[in-house]
């Protein structure tokens, strides 16, 4: 598999993920999206960062 291969592979599997929620559970979505609006943006920077050293460290560890 080569790395454009790869990298599109690992981008369908995001949108794969990230639509289960709103169709296995739209009502459940909406309202953590209406909780995702009311955090403070250092809350969010937060948790975006620890998502993407999560996803580093997921990716170092696999290759």
């Amino acid at each position: 598999m080569s790395f454009g291969s790869a990298i599109l592979a690992a981008i369908a599997l995001v949108l794969i993920f990230e639509g289960l929620l709103p169709l296995i559970s739209p009502t459940k979505w909406r309202e953590m999206f209406t909780q995702l609006l009311q955090l403070q943006d250092g809350q969010i920077r937060f948790f975006g960062l620890t998502t993407v050293l999560l996803g580093l460290f997921l990716l170092a560890w696999l290759i």
